[in-house]
């Protein structure tokens, strides 16, 4: 599997998965377990997650799906804005790492702005980092103005990435976000790279210009929108899948590597940016 360095000198894998909706269904969470296992077998060996996703049970899967096997893994989870203090990070992390049967988590994020100080969220991250919780901290959802203020506040230069919605569609990021990162060395995180709604996956891998590529590459759409963010500079991507095949599809979109005229049309198809964008979440 292809790394990126995060700025304290750690490999990331390039591509994971997500597990955004997982937990939610007692009924699926075998399935569940067998697709995360699966993704690991394949060297997918990034998982992300969040205390947020089914309230701590998309944390309970992974667990369950790493028992055994935790030092193979690239483990990242999210802490709420409201538990951002000193005293409420380190307790949300504890429950994590209960939920998720580790002794640390690799990357540990602040989900999104909240109202706590940046600088109180960023000694309790270090708070955890000394302790050895966890190894590395960064944010999701930050903007280039949220990010350029958590840099100046002390420890604000420790941030590892900023986890953020970037797929073919939404490309506002490339405008100011991207280069700002790329400047400092610091990766993205890519999360719903194929979108999140079934209705927005839809319009995006229908469009006729992606279809055309995949065929050229006797692949799907999904798997071209896929190898279009790997081939992105300092990007790691995040896709979701429960059914096998996907998990097998989304690994073999690694392996595409596209050409300057497949990057041509797929721009022709979804235009970067000409003016600033709010960002894009979810």
């Amino acid at each position: 599997m292809k790394t990126l360095l995060l700025p304290s000198g750690a490999a990331i894998p390039v591509l994971g998965q997500g597990t955004w909706y997982m937990g939610e269904d007692q009924a699926q969470r075998k399935r569940e377990i067998e697709a995360l296992q699966l993704g690991l077998d394949l060297g997918m060996t990034l998982i992300d997650t969040a205390e947020m996703y089914a309230d701590g049970g998309a944390e309970q899967v992974v667990g369950a799906a790493i028992a055994g096997r935790r030092d193979q893994v690239f483990l990242v989870s999210k802490v709420y804005p409201h538990n951002a203090d000193r005293r409420g990070m380190q307790a949300a992390c504890e429950r994590s790492l209960r939920r998720l049967g580790s002794d640390h988590i690799d990357l540990y994020l602040l989900h999104w702005p909240g109202s706590v100080p940046l600088a109180e969220t960023l000694a309790a991250f270090e708070s955890l980092k000394q302790a050895g919780k966890i190894r590395d901290f960064g944010v999701s959802n930050f903007d280039s103005a949220g990010m350029q203020e958590m840099s100046e506040l002390p420890g604000g230069g420790q941030m590892a990435v900023n986890q953020i919605l970037y797929n073919l569609k939404r490309r506002g990021v490339e405008w100011d976000l991207l280069p700002w990162c790329r400047e400092r060395a610091m990766p993205v995180m890519a999360y719903s790279p194929l979108e999140s709604s079934a209705d927005e996956q839809q319009r995006m891998l229908g469009n006729p210009q992606l279809q055309a590529v995949a065929r050229r590459h006797d692949a799907s759409p999904a798997q071209i929108a896929l190898a279009w963010l790997l081939q992105q500079e300092q990007v790691v991507v995040i896709p979701k899948a429960v059914n096998p095949a996907h998990v097998r599809e989304n690994r073999a979109a690694l392996d595409i590597v596209l050409t300057a005229q497949d990057l041509a049309e797929l721009d022709q198809a979804f235009p970067p940016p000409r003016r600033a964008h709010p960002l894009d979440m979810r």
